[in-house]
């Protein structure tokens, strides 16, 4: 075998061994991703452009750094309650009464004065002050016209403007909450389960409500 054949062959075997490199590498990362991933978190969107921002701080993640060591809760799975049955008793609870602006507040058929009738809560908050947790009702004002009603008058109504909620369908998370959850985990780099662990008390809580995440 001639100088130019061994170099041939040579090349070839390197060629072969890169290749065999770069496939253990592309299997290693796989494995990692699913070791470490977004699995690990059992993220779910309602929303699927929010998943890779969510979990940006995961995929970055130094993987080499062992993790400390956890204590293993075990507990039985119950049904998820309604946004309407999410127990926030013992939590102090601020009220905003949102109003018609008072040029808003004449009646359309006989132009009288409108008198508040009704109001409803329509969502509930839950309102993050460092370290501090309360509930904030949002709650809109029905106006009726008592000209109209003394008279008989078919009534209209007219309801008070209230703002809409950070994320749509969500009737707990307020923008501080999201705040210092999007914080927590995309600066800081704080898993969800380390954020549920110092939340204590509302870790039942929380635990039903980062599932979102």
């Amino acid at each position: 075998m001639n100088k130019d054949e061994k170099i041939t062959q040579l090349e070839a075997k390197i060629n072969t061994l890169e290749q065999y490199i770069q496939t253990l590498r592309e299997q290693l990362r796989l494995a990692l991703q699913q070791r470490f991933g977004v699995s690990s978190e059992k993220a779910k969107f309602e929303n699927p452009d929010q998943l890779s921002f969510f979990n940006e701080a995961e995929i970055s993640a130094n993987f080499e750094i062992s993790e400390p060591a956890l204590e293993t809760i075990t507990y039985k799975r119950k049904k998820q309650k309604s946004k309407r049955e999410l127990d926030f008793a013992g939590l102090p609870v601020e009220q905003i009464v949102h109003e018609l602006p008072e040029n808003e507040q004449i009646c359309g058929c006989c132009g009288g004065k409108l008198h508040a009738c009704g109001r409803d809560v329509l969502r509930r908050e839950l309102t993050v002050i460092p370290q501090q947790f309360k509930v904030t009702e949002h709650i809109q004002t029905a106006y009726s016209c008592r000209n109209c009603e003394k008279n008989e008058i078919s009534v209209p109504m007219k309801k008070s403007r209230v703002p809409k909620p950070v994320i749509s369908g969500s009737g707990v998370v307020s923008p501080s909450l999201l705040a210092q959850i999007i914080n927590n985990k995309y600066s800081l780099g704080l898993p969800l389960y380390r954020q549920e662990q110092e939340l204590n008390g509302f870790q039942k809580f929380m635990k039903k409500f980062m599932k979102k995440f």
